[in-house]
């Protein structure tokens, strides 16, 4: 991939150059007075910086991050709850509402499609197994499978024919590299096991796969059904999570829907199926529905006649993963560093705008479902609320209160990283700025990164380090009024290609 992305003409706000990925924070006064309000007399920081408090931002998070909202899932009661919360934050500050018809919101459906529950069964010798807690579907697939089933211990032994009935087998370890990051351990090595294991079986031709699940990944066994029924998920409407490649010049195939079903089992499950000869009916149908998700939207008119019409959007995003499977006994998945410390940090920033507005209008963005493929982004991006020509930048903010104090990550901000093409995760094409960067809108994202919490319900208020929380909300903030009054817009680079 070419490592071209766009340039935000940004104020240097940093102590050092930025070295590959990471960044030190910046300090709390700088060189530079940013271009145009009055700045404070006792700081070359705009006077409103004061209204970004810690205190502030922990309260919030507390509150936006707290079991009662129940991590806050795509979807559900739990994220319109959080959404109604964010609403009711932007009213009592003074926030406008820029959404439809004169409300915060800007309302769009999410399209699941998932394994039915009702339509699909498995038997084993005519007798009924749960679907799920069971007996689990490994993949958003339907198919139809009735056969015989062979044992095959492990599967390395080729010369056991497979072909035409229902593969009963152990579960390998992983050979591959497993991903150091999000949901736990045993998961990420069950759903790796899974994958390898039945997809050597399938291509020596089974009509299906059961996979028995060893030690390690029998503790993920709720985590990879409860998270696999609930299938996935996309915007009708969005732009497009990937850019087209070459082959999309072709007519377009149809989605993958059906194929030969690899099912998951208890490792007590093996005792079943361990003899070969049993009849083993599977009917997997999937199931497409629409649901609501929202985008949660506020704007600070801008003070300059001739520039109050183009807008710097600041994003994040509020959902997370809510209620899921239980790690150490906490089912609730409550995302507080993801992404409820960016959200904090732009209640934080619009309090500091409306104190003291800029040239330009500041347009706040909480995008609804970004942990489900950057739905409400991918939403807003292709139906703006203001000109899409009109969005000057886009300030996106992931992750931004964990790890060591003194660093952060800035990506899309220069070469040679700005897109992050190399990085083995596509850290860059992970949260909300992607959407407007492809339909040509400059756009960075601040994130403090990765941590072992990731995607656990370890992620709590209580682990978000606050004094960083407050650097990083007070660099974003500045980064933001800088671009709302400098004299020129951003520019795109010459040239410029998301990806190759």
């Amino acid at each position: 991939m070419k490592t071209i992305l766009m340039r935000l003409a940004l104020v240097s706000l940093l102590a050092s150059p930025v070295n590959a990925q990471t960044v030190p924070a910046p300090a709390t006064k700088q060189p530079a007075k940013p271009a145009g309000p009055a700045a404070s007399s006792s700081s070359l920081l705009p006077a409103a910086i004061s209204a970004i408090k810690e205190a502030d931002l922990k309260r919030d998070l507390y509150a936006m991050a707290d079991d009662s909202m129940r991590g806050r899932e795509a979807g559900t009661v739990d994220e319109m709850r959080a959404s109604m919360w964010l609403a009711d934050q932007f009213r009592a500050i003074g926030v406008k509402p820029k959404g439809l018809d004169g409300t915060y919101f800007q309302w769009w459906n999410m399209q699941r499609t998932r394994v039915s529950t009702i339509a699909s069964s498995v038997t084993l010798d005519g007798k009924p197994l749960a679907l799920w807690t069971e007996i689990s579907p490994t993949a958003n697939l339907g198919g139809d499978a009735s056969a015989q089933t062979v044992f095959v211990g492990d599967g390395r032994d080729s010369t056991i024919d497979v072909k035409d009935k229902i593969a009963v087998v152990l579960m390998q370890p992983p050979t591959a590299a497993l991903r150091t990051t999000t949901n736990s351990y045993e998961y990420r090595y069950a759903r790796a096991g899974i994958t390898a294991t039945g997809t050597a079986l399938v291509r020596r031709g089974a009509a299906g796969v059961i996979v028995v699940a060893d030690s390690i990944a029998d503790i993920a066994y709720d985590g990879v059904w409860k998270i696999q029924e609930r299938g996935t998920y996309d915007v009708p409407g969005g732009v497009p999570r990937n850019a087209p490649t070459a082959a999309a010049a072709a007519p377009p195939r149809a989605p993958r829907l059906t194929g030969p079903p690899v099912l998951f089992v208890h490792r007590a499950s093996l005792g079943q199926f361990r003899d070969n000869g049993h009849k083993v009916e599977i009917h997997l149908h999937l199931e497409q529905f629409e649901s609501p998700s929202v985008n949660v939207i506020g704007v600070v008119r801008g003070t300059d006649p001739k520039l109050r019409d183009e807008y710097v959007l600041f994003s994040s995003h509020q959902d997370h993963d809510g209620v899921r499977y239980a790690i150490n006994g906490d089912s609730t998945w409550s995302g507080a560093d993801d992404n409820a410390s960016t959200s904090v940090a732009l209640l934080a920033i619009a309090r500091a705008f409306v104190k003291q507005p800029a040239k330009r209008s500041a347009l706040f963005v909480f995008h609804g479902a970004e942990e489900r493929g950057l739905l409400g982004s991918r939403y807003h991006a292709a139906h703006p609320v203001v000109p899409i020509q009109n969005i000057v930048a886009v300030l996106n903010g992931d992750m931004i209160g964990r790890n060591n104090p003194d660093s952060a990550a800035l990506l899309g901000s220069q070469p040679p990283h700005r897109n992050s093409p190399t990085h083995p995760e596509g850290w860059y094409f992970r949260s909300d700025h992607v959407p407007y960067a492809r339909v040509g809108v400059p756009a960075i994202f601040f994130s403090t990164n990765l941590h072992p919490d990731y995607h656990t319900p370890r992620d709590k208020p209580a682990a978000i380090n606050y004094p960083k929380l407050l650097h990083m909300t007070k660099w974003m903030y500045v980064t933001g009024w800088t671009v709302a009054n400098a004299a020129k817009r951003p520019a795109v680079d010459p040239g410029f290609k998301l990806e190759r």
